[in-house]
């Protein structure tokens, strides 16, 4: 009897296969010619009460194809738009999303189209790699954080009363800090690069675009210190008493208010060893900064054990022009 049980057990489940509805190609064209309104609506509610995504959008786009001005069109263009999302096919969901808006403007739940575009939008920024590294996400492309930023805004405004506003002022918040940190890594790039006009430029578009973000001290802090490289020490202090002021505990001002510098200017340090060797020796750092660990903190995130700081240089290193580290 034990030797029969694998055989009966592969009868079982080819009979079982064989009871599922649209196996091939063909068969399930031949077989959708012949569903009614409710025979899809009942088969797609099973598709996506399963989880069968992909199911769930052929058979969705088979409906409006079948029935485009039926009582269950409106109904299967949002549940496509959801199937899509669902299916991590986010390209798809903002453009299903996008023609339900554009044919039914006025409709009831125009809300949750603009509310899945959004999330869709959102999503689509996040890598492969992102689901199982620890990515930091405010280094990414923030073209994707935008478009969802935008989107959301315009549920927000066109549709305040909506269920779904509370939760998109939310995500909203969250993609501003996203944008304005963004912004700061960018400026710790151009710092890397010897380009502090433009560091200075990025620091100043946090602080005029993005206030009350956890950004904004570090951005201060990369005027400050961009204006200071750049020998203008004018705009230097000004930057540096606004975040005196506003941000007293900053980790780069001391007790009495003054900035400690994280680089060092033109014509500071051991100018003539760079000289001397031909640029093959500069004492200088990039400066860089990120307070998040301070300002806005994840769960569980501490302050480092020790702040970034100027490596001391040995008598070695010196004299062999910084060839040796």
């Amino acid at each position: 009897m034990r030797a029969l049980t694998p055989l009966l057990l592969a009868a079982l489940l080819l009979g079982g296969c064989s009871a599922l509805p649209f196996v091939g190609g063909k068969d399930k064209e031949k077989e959708q010619e012949g569903y009614t309104e409710e025979d899809f609506q009942r088969l797609i509610e099973r598709n996506l009460n399963a989880n069968r995504w992909e199911d769930a959008i052929e058979n969705l786009k088979a409906l409006e194809a079948q029935f485009p001005f039926g009582a269950f069109a409106e109904q299967a263009q949002l549940s496509l738009i959801y199937a899509y999302h669902r299916a991590a096919d986010y390209e798809n969901a903002i453009a299903a999303a996008d023609r339900f808006i554009r044919l039914h403007p006025r409709h009831p739940n125009v809300d949750y189209a603009y509310y899945l575009k959004g999330l869709s939008q959102l999503s689509q920024s996040r890598s492969f790699l992102g689901g199982f590294l620890p990515v930091d996400v405010t280094q990414r492309d923030p073209a994707s954080a935008r478009e969802a930023f935008a989107t959301f805004g315009e549920l927000i405004t066109l549709l305040p009363e909506s269920p779904y506003a509370r939760d998109a002022r939310k995500r909203m918040l969250h993609l501003r800090n996203l944008l304005a940190r963004y912004e700061i890594h960018v400026a710790n790039h151009y710092f890397a690069r010897g380009a502090y006009l433009a560091a200075a430029n990025r620091g100043r578009y946090v602080v005029e675009n993005f206030q009350g973000t956890p950004a904004v001290p570090d951005a201060l802090a990369v005027m400050a210190e961009a204006y200071h490289l750049l020998g203008k020490e004018d705009l230097a202090e000004d930057a540096v008493r606004v975040l005196a002021a506003n941000y007293p505990d900053y980790p780069s001002l001391d007790d009495r208010g003054r900035f400690r510098f994280q680089g060092v200017a033109p014509d500071e340090g051991r100018r003539w060893l760079r000289i001397a060797s031909l640029g093959l020796y500069d004492d200088r750092r990039a400066p860089h900064y990120d307070t998040r660990w301070k300002y806005n903190p994840e769960p569980g995130e501490k302050k480092p054990e020790t702040p970034r700081e100027e490596k001391k240089r040995s008598l070695f290193r010196i004299l062999t022009l910084g060839l040796f580290d």
